[in-house]
C-alpha cells in the first residue's frame, strides 16, 4: 500500500521543461509532492536546505551530469533513493549507474506507468529498510506501537534471556506462535532449532511417540527407531501450541521432562538427556480446566510462573491501522501486485470491524481483498461479507440516529399561542442532509448512498442550501 502522505517530496532533475512538467504532473496525480529543477547544481543547492525522499535525475544535464550527481551523493553517504533516466541509455550505462548506487534505471521515451511503479518500489524498499533498522513498533516482525504491545515486547525480551518455561495466553488468532518465534530469536538459543507443534492436531494414541520418540518394535508399525520432537528441538525451543488439549496422562510425562531434563522413548529402557526450552500457549482458561480435572495443577504452576498475555486486537488501538497497511504490503508483495489506493469505505471497514478472530482474521480479510483487487485499488466489495455487513449496520444505525436528531422537536406547550413555530419540511431536509454529510466526513458519494438519492440531486440541493442568505 502506498503511504504517499508519509513520504517527503520527490526531487525531479530534468533540463527538458516539458518532460520535467510531465513527470511532476504524473507524480502529483499519484499523490506525491515534488520539487523540479533543471540542473544538478540546482538540485544540490536545494538539498542543502530541503529534505526529500527520492531523486529522479536525467543523465545528460547542463554542467554536472546525473551520473556525477549520483556519485557525489553516494560519496557523501546519502542513502536517498535515486532513479536515473536517459534518452541515451545503454546496457553499460545502466550497469554503471546501478554499480554506483542507483536504485533503478529507466529509459526515454518514458513509460509513465513504469515510472510510478519504480518510484513505488524504491520508496517501499526505503521504508522497509528504515523500519527494520529502527525496529520502532516491531519485535522480530511483530507489529505493535500500542502501549499494551510495547509492554508485551519489553517483558518478552526480558524473559527470552531465561531458560525457564514460558506460557503464552491469549485468544485464538492473537499471534501466539509469532511471539514464541520472536522469543526464540531473542534468546541465546536463536541459532538452534525452533520446533512448533499444535497439541490439538496429534492423535492421542500417537502423542507420546511424537514427543519422546520410540524404539524399534515398540508397537505395531514401529519398524524402526524414531526420535521425537524433544530431540528435534535439542539445544533450541519447543513450542507447544494449545497445550490445554494435551491428554492428562501425557502432561505428567511432560512435567517430568521439564523437571529432570530427560525423556524416555516409547518402549525404551533408559532416560535420555535433552536440552530444550519449552514455550507453551493456550486460548483456554487453564484454571477452569484444572477445576474440571482436565489439566494438572502442578504442570500449570510450573508453566505459569513466567506467563505473558497477548491482548486481543480490539484492545490494541493504534496498532490496527499500522497492521492494515503492513498486511496490504505483505500480501501485495507476495502476489506481485501494486496496491496504490484503498477506497474510504474499505478502509473504514478494516479499521472499525471488531475482529473476533483477531490478527488472523484481519490478515485473512486483507489477503482476500488483495487477491480480488484490480487496477491497483483495494475496494469495499473485495472484503469479506461479514466486514461489509458491519459497515452497513453502522451506516443504518447512524442514519437512524441522525433521523432522530433532525426530526425530534421539543414537546409543544399546551398553549398554542406559546408554541414555537414548526420547522418547514424543506428546512428539516436541509438539516438532515448537512448531518449526513458531516457524519460521512464530507464524502458526497457516500452521503448520496445513505440518502438514497443521485449525486447530481445531492449537489443541486447543496447548491440551493448554500444560496441561503
Amino acid at each position: 500500500m502506498k503511504h504517499t502522505e508519509h513520504f517527503l517530496p520527490l526531487l525531479v532533475v530534468e533540463d527538458d521543461s516539458a518532460i520535467r512538467e510531465l513527470l511532476e504532473e504524473e507524480l502529483h496525480d499519484a499523490g506525491y509532492a515534488t520539487h523540479g529543477v533543471s540542473s544538478a547544481e540546482e538540485g544540490i543547492a536545494l538539498l542543502s536546505h530541503t529534505a526529500v525522499s527520492l531523486i529522479i535525475t536525467d543523465v545528460r544535464l547542463p554542467g554536472i551530469s546525473g551520473i556525477q550527481l549520483l556519485q557525489q551523493l553516494r560519496h557523501e553517504g546519502s542513502e536517498l533513493g535515486i532513479i536515473v533516466i536517459t534518452a541515451f541509455g545503454t546496457i553499460d550505462q545502466a550497469v554503471e549507474a546501478l554499480k554506483l548506487g542507483a536504485d533503478d534505471f529507466l529509459t526515454k521515451p518514458l513509460d509513465l506507468d513504469a515510472v510510478r511503479e519504480s518510484v513505488f518500489r524504491v520508496l517501499e524498499r526505503q521504508r522497509m529498510a528504515v523500519s527494520q533498522a529502527t525496529e520502532v513498533g516491531h519485535f522480530h516482525g511483530i507489529v505493535g506501537k500500542s502501549d499494551a504491545m510495547q509492554a508485551l515486547f519489553h517483558d518478552a525480551s526480558r524473559l527470552a534471556k531465561s531458560d525457564a518455561p514460558i506460557l503464552l495466553l491469549g485468544e485464538s488468532g492473537t499471534g501466539k506462535e509469532l511471539l514464541a518465534r520472536a522469543i526464540h530469536q531473542e534468546s541465546l538459543r536463536h541459532d538452534a532449532p525452533f520446533v512448533a507443534v499444535n497439541c490439538a492436531s496429534i492423535p492421542a494414541d500417537l502423542m507420546e511417540s511424537e514427543f519422546f520418540g520410540h524404539v524399534k518394535g515398540a508397537f505395531t508399525g514401529a519398524n524402526e527407531a524414531r526420535q521425537g520432537l524433544f530431540h528435534s528441538a535439542q539445544g533450541g525451543s519447543l513450542f507447544l501450541d494449545e497445550i490445554g488439549e494435551m491428554p492428562i496422562n501425557l502432561q505428567a510425562k511432560l512435567l517430568r521432562a521439564l523437571q529432570e531434563k530427560t525423556v524416555r522413548p516409547v518402549g525404551g529402557e533408559r532416560e535420555e538427556p535433552v536440552d530444550v526450552r519449552i514455550i507453551a500457549a493456550t486460548h483456554r482458561h487453564l484454571e477452569k480446566e484444572i477445576e474440571q480435572a482436565n489439566f494438572r495443577s502442578d504442570l500449570f504452576y510450573r508453566l505459569e510462573t513466567f506467563s505473558l498475555r497477548i491482548p486481543p486486537l480490539r484492545d490494541r488501538g493504534p496498532d490496527i491501522e499500522h497492521l492494515v497497511f503492513s498486511l496490504i504490503d505483505k500480501h501485495a508483495d507476495a502476489q506481485h501486485k501494486q496496491i496504490e489506493q484503498i477506497e474510504p469505505d474499505a478502509l473504514h471497514c478494516l479499521l472499525h470491524y471488531p475482529y473476533p478472530g483477531n490478527v488472523r482474521e484481519l490478515e485473512n480479510a486483507i489477503m482476500r481483498a488483495v487477491t480480488l483487487s484490480e487496477d491497483g485499488t483495494l475496494r469495499h466489495q473485495n472484503l469479506p461479507e461479514r466486514l461489509r455487513e458491519q459497515l452497513n449496520q453502522t451506516s443504518a444505525q447512524n442514519t437512524a440516529t441522525l433521523t432522530g436528531e433532525v426530526l425530534s422537536t421539543p414537546q409543544l406547550p399546551t398553549s398554542t399561542a406559546a408554541a414555537a413555530p414548526w420547522p418547514s419540511l424543506e428546512e428539516v431536509e436541509k438539516r438532515y442532509i448537512r448531518k449526513v454529510l458531516e457524519a460521512t466526513g464530507g464524502n458526497k458519494r457516500r452521503t448520496a448512498e445513505v440518502l438514497g438519492i443521485a449525486r447530481r440531486t445531492l449537489y443541486r440541493r447543496l447548491e440551493d442550501s448554500s444560496e441561503e442568505p
